[in-house]
């Protein structure tokens, strides 16, 4: 959508009306004035980092990831989506497209934009419906080679709309081809290599769509740079690792300052219940707030979004705070480090359904550590926690769902319910 209230006066607003501050009528208003218009959300979020994979794997027109809807570019663009999807009947479908080329350019695009960490989940399990398999560790490798090249909200003040009038994707995927970072000669719905998707599109004087070349350098180079004078030297995204399983973590928009926290749990088994201890003013020092059963085999790995703006609180008030999940928390876990799709998950005997309210746990996002300071035998000798299934499976229609999650596989391995028993773990 076209740009409304920033995303930072969003935020802002949000954490007030948590802290009390900001009346519901305030907070409804904000988020009107941010979401006042049809399209996809300015921040950098989940949907718009899946716009960024599609344009990277080259699979919609090029250009086509960010130009506004109700406008006479998006309506020739979908036009010219139709006349392409129709010359396309001899050609060779997307499923035959995507090949490990493909997969690594998704890897790439990630991030070196500091996208979402769904993709964590979606580009998994694509590729396995592809017959290619890939896990966290190469997201974790492609990271350490690719670097930032933008600033995007949660990850800076700019929203989308910005970053495309910068040089937007034309540009990204220009300066990563030129530095070897991107497959050119991969299979695109334009035909052979993504070059064409260096570019960006246009309405020529009769109003006809053209493209014409990217940028030849950033408009903005507070939002996006060249390869050569990045960001940072490497990607948004890190595996985190250690007795409690594997984890994700996106540090992109995290400070360096905020990236160790070592401190004792405070264990939840939902939003709410966090919700209601921080409003009882529960939280005085340093705490891993841990909320476990929300993995994809209890009630579908929800967004844990309304957690956000409490955590920010805390963390604003000076303490050291983590959050650690085997639920999810998309492209706005935000300023706090989030250790989210934790596997094995706490319903699936993972390690976080043996901790205990007071156990020290340690995030450290520079080493890539997710450890609880446990004795080993301790741990392994605790029964571990559990909940009642039916809890989450008799309201919003998620009881329909209950065979899906019985056979879902592991977050790392996509959340994938095609797949079931060992196949899902192949």
């Amino acid at each position: 959508m076209t740009s409304g209230l920033s995303n930072g006066e969003k935020a802002r607003i949000r954490q007030e009306f948590a802290e009390g501050k900001a009346t519901r009528e305030e907070l409804l208003k904000a988020e009107s004035a941010a979401y006042h218009g049809p399209g996809t959300c300015t921040f950098y979020g989940t949907a718009n980092s899946n716009q960024m994979l599609m344009e990277v794997m080259g699979l919609h027109l090029p250009g086509a990831a960010f130009a506004n809807p109700a406008t006479k570019l998006r309506s020739a663009l979908t036009e010219a989506a139709g006349e392409r999807l129709a010359q396309m009947q001899d050609a060779p479908g997307v499923g035959q497209m995507i090949d490990e080329r493909s997969i690594v350019n998704a890897l790439v695009g990630l991030n070196a934009t500091g996208g979402s960490t769904n993709p964590t989940l979606h580009i998994v399990a694509i590729a396995r419906a592809a017959g290619i398999t890939v896990n966290w560790d190469d997201f974790d490798a492609v990271s350490r080679i690719v670097p930032s090249l933008t600033r995007i909200y949660p990850n800076g003040s700019a929203d989308v709309n910005h970053f495309h009038a910068a040089g937007g994707m034309g540009l990204v995927i220009r300066e990563l081809l030129e530095v070897g970072l991107l497959h050119e000669s991969v299979e695109t719905v334009m035909g052979t290599g993504l070059s064409a998707y260096a570019r960006e599109p246009f309405l020529d004087d009769n109003e006809q769509l053209r493209w014409q070349e990217a940028p030849a350098h950033s408009l903005d180079d507070s939002i996006v740079r060249s390869a050569q004078a990045p960001f940072a030297p490497e990607g948004g995204l890190k595996v985190l690792r250690g007795n409690l399983g594997r984890s994700v973590i996106k540090v992109s928009a995290v400070a360096e300052e905020h990236q160790i926290v070592q401190a004792p749990v405070r264990i939840f088994h939902d939003q709410a219940s966090f919700k209601n201890a921080f409003e009882q003013d529960q939280f005085q020092d340093d705490v891993v707030v841990v909320v476990r059963f929300q993995g994809p085999s209890v009630n579908g790995m929800p967004e844990l979004h309304k957690l956000t703006p409490y955590l920010c609180i805390l963390q604003d008030r000076g303490l050291k705070v983590a959050l650690v999940t085997d639920g999810r928390m998309s492209g706005a876990s935000g300023r706090v480090p989030a250790a989210i799709h934790v596997s094995p998950e706490a319903a699936r005997d993972g390690m976080l359904a043996r901790l205990r309210d007071g156990d020290i746990v340690r995030l450290d996002a520079t080493q890539g550590q997710l450890e609880a300071l446990v004795d080993a035998e301790v741990l392994a000798q605790r029964s571990p926690a559990s909940i009642d299934p039916s809890d989450y499976e008799t309201d919003y229609g998620r009881e329909l769902f209950g065979n899906f999650r019985h056979m879902v596989s592991d977050a790392e391995s996509g959340a994938i319910s095609i797949y079931s028993g060992e196949q899902a773990s192949l």
